[in-house]
């Protein structure tokens, strides 16, 4: 079986590197019938792949610890389905991953464009494959998962902050997400190379643009909720390097959706979009370096492993290739179209792109500024929480104002009396809504009183526009006003999937001032039948239980909870000691109230052998919009993904305007 795998990830390597090199010189040569085979050998690296994968899986679920990784990841004791998340677990696994995705869209995005975009698919395939080349010889040659040994009687278990549910889901997302971003970018690449600069390539990739944008955020979403539920700190996002590393593409992805637009619209910003598309890529496999290269410390990074400079060299030659097919097609990106007033949708978009960057860039030094200082001075200087948290609010505030300011303005030129008009109501329910806020105590946080008011207006702004909209269905004819709101949204999915997008954004905003400003912590050792406070609540310690699971051994403290008179019921905490890792666990007990979305958070910091525990208990106001917020902004996603007819014929009546026959 190992040799299986290895044979399956050397044809991987060897058809990437035909797709790339056989792909260069059919394009270049105008070959078509090599450009088809280099097509066919970008397509057959996913199934090779497939079959290696294939080849890991099976040794994870038999247990075969004769594979070096197999036995490093899992055990006897380890149930299924964290025997499979090992998978993407560890190292190698995770690699072989990114490859299958990479060669999946590769494979997916070239068949499905190259009938109605043969001359930009033909250097599109080169891209993939120089991509694949790599990652292929990463797992081939640096970091294979089918390293062999003599077997030992037990694997050594798995890292248990990773034995929770989430993990069968966060890490696949973000990697989606990542992996996703590598199509809009060998596609702007395809274009640069070919010189076919026109709409084609945003055509071809705006869904997987979504789709990889969609798939990261509600990847970090369940990654915080993984951190709440599992970490047992008492919170759900810490600035860590490897967090950072999946908001940073995220936040570039998210400028280059706004954008384009402009693009589309105007004929603007075309190398300002190619390069967020570089940006984005880029960021993505800084993302994947840092989680993989063991160079932070971080709950989510691996060990020190060799991988590192390989990606560093990659990273750079990345960045130094696209920059310059920039360069060289820079007389054909230039837009002859100008920016005619500082007050249009347009202007609008360039701020929120600007903020949106200038976000992103803060979190890039203070994810690098450890490794900088401990080059140049030999101490990793590590920037802490208000680093982040200052620059947070000075960007996150005017982008959460832009949210409800940008979709409402005039595309051109904004007169004074239509902007009066457009947002006097949205101001005025902001303005009561923060003085409704400041009369019932919020103003002791002046961020949080700010954020809330800034919601409230974008809020107003959402309502107005589907409420507009719906009532202009109506009029044209729609039987129901349930009716003419469907229609509102099929007709135009794109713009009203992204105002459902906004308003998930404006309930984290809400999830995230209350539960972070607003919050209240209290700490006591107790031993049984005594009792803390926090706020409205009371806890009485009643009991200690010690249960023996399949991997571990439980041990949780049981507290009775009462809000004024009121029983509200039990709460546990305590802590799992596994077995074969040999290692302990925080486990918190948390009670949501589902009318307010606050939290009752418990942490049984330490249990002592007279059965007394030291208890932390924080109190979360808001905080369950967070996790409600990642259901309104998948539904927006798929609202925004959803095919719609109209909508293509129009991207494909483009295309023909571009010289491109209309066959998709």
């Amino acid at each position: 079986m190992p040799e299986l795998g290895r044979a399956a990830l050397l044809v991987t390597l060897g058809l990437s590197l035909y797709a790339l090199i056989g792909g260069v010189v059919a394009a270049h040569l105008g070959r078509r019938r090599l450009a088809r085979s280099a097509q066919n050998a970008l397509v057959a690296s996913f199934f090779t792949t497939a079959i290696a994968a294939a080849v890991l899986l099976s040794a994870l679920l038999r247990n075969d610890f004769s594979f070096t990784y197999v036995a490093r990841s899992t055990s006897e004791a380890l149930p299924t389905a964290y025997t499979i998340s090992a998978f993407w677990g560890g190292q190698e696994g995770s690699l072989l991953l990114w490859l299958l995705m990479l060669t999946a869209f590769g494979a997916a995005a070239v068949s499905l464009n190259r009938r109605w975009a043969k001359d930009l698919t033909v250097w599109v395939v080169p891209v993939f494959g120089a991509v694949s080349t790599f990652f292929a010889f990463l797992v081939v040659v640096v970091a294979t998962p089918f390293a062999t040994q003599v077997a030992p009687a037990d694997g050594v278990g798995m890292t248990p902050s990773l034995q929770n549910p989430y993990m069968l889901a966060h890490p696949p997302l973000l990697y989606l997400g990542y992996v996703g971003l590598t199509v809009p970018f060998a596609f702007a690449m395809g274009a640069l190379l070919s010189g076919k600069l026109d709409e084609r390539w945003l055509v071809a990739t705006r869904r997987w643009t979504l789709f990889a944008w969609a798939a990261l955020g509600i990847g970090q979403l369940l990654g915080s909720h993984w951190a709440y539920v599992e970490v047992g700190w008492g919170g759900y996002y810490a600035w860590d390097p490897v967090e950072n590393a999946a908001l940073m593409p995220w936040l570039a992805a998210t400028a280059f959706l706004h954008s384009v637009m402009i693009q589309e619209r105007r004929g603007m910003l075309k190398v300002w979009n190619v390069l967020l598309v570089i940006l984005a890529f880029s960021l993505s496999l800084f993302g994947t370096f840092l989680t993989r290269s063991g160079v932070v410390n971080s709950i989510h990074s691996f060990t020190q492993s060799s991988i590192g400079p390989w990606f560093l060299g990659f990273i750079a030659v990345v960045v130094a290739a696209s920059l310059a097919l920039v360069f060289w097609r820079l007389p054909q990106l230039r837009s002859h179209t100008k920016l005619e007033s500082p007050v249009s949708r347009e202007a609008a978009f360039l701020y929120n792109n600007l903020l949106l960057l200038a976000l992103c860039l803060a979190i890039f030094w203070g994810v690098v500024y450890p490794m900088v200082s401990e080059v140049l001075r030999g101490e990793a200087v590590v920037l802490g929480r208000s680093y982040y948290d200052f620059f947070l609010r000075a960007f996150g505030l005017p982008l959460l104002l832009l949210m409800g300011i940008g979709p409402l303005i005039a595309w051109r030129r904004a007169s004074l009396k239509s902007l009066a008009t457009t947002f006097r109501w949205p101001t005025i329910v902001a303005l009561a809504s923060g003085v409704v806020l400041l009369l019932l105590g919020a103003g002791r946080s002046v961020p949080g009183l700010v954020a809330y008011t800034f919601s409230a207006f974008v809020l107003a702004t959402i309502v107005l526009e589907f409420a507009r909209g719906t009532r202009a269905r109506k009029a044209l004819g729609a039987t129901t006003w349930l009716g003419a709101f469907g229609a509102l949204v099929s007709r135009n999915r794109r713009r009203y999937g992204g105002y459902v997008v906004h308003a998930s954004i404006v309930m984290l905003a809400i999830g995230v001032a209350g539960s972070s400003a607003f919050d209240s912590v209290a700490e006591a050792k107790l031993s049984r039948g005594e009792s803390m406070r926090i706020g409205d609540y009371t806890l009485v310690y009643r009991s200690l239980d010690e249960r023996v699971a399949a991997n571990a051994t439980k041990i949780r403290a049981t507290l009775d909870v009462r809000r004024g008179d009121k029983e509200l019921g039990t709460v546990e905490a305590g802590k799992n000691a596994y077995t074969v890792e040999e290692q302990v666990s925080n486990e918190v007990g948390i009670r949501s109230d589902k009318l307010t979305g606050e939290d009752l958070f418990v942490i049984a910091e330490q249990i002592d052998a007279d059965g007394s525990v030291y208890f932390r208990v924080f109190v979360k106001p808001l905080v369950n919009l967070i996790w409600l917020a990642g259901l309104v902004f998948l539904l927006g996603s798929v609202i925004t993904l959803w095919p719609d007819r109209r909508e293509q014929r129009r991207l494909v009546a483009r295309a023909s305007e571009a010289g491109v026959p209309a066959t998709s």
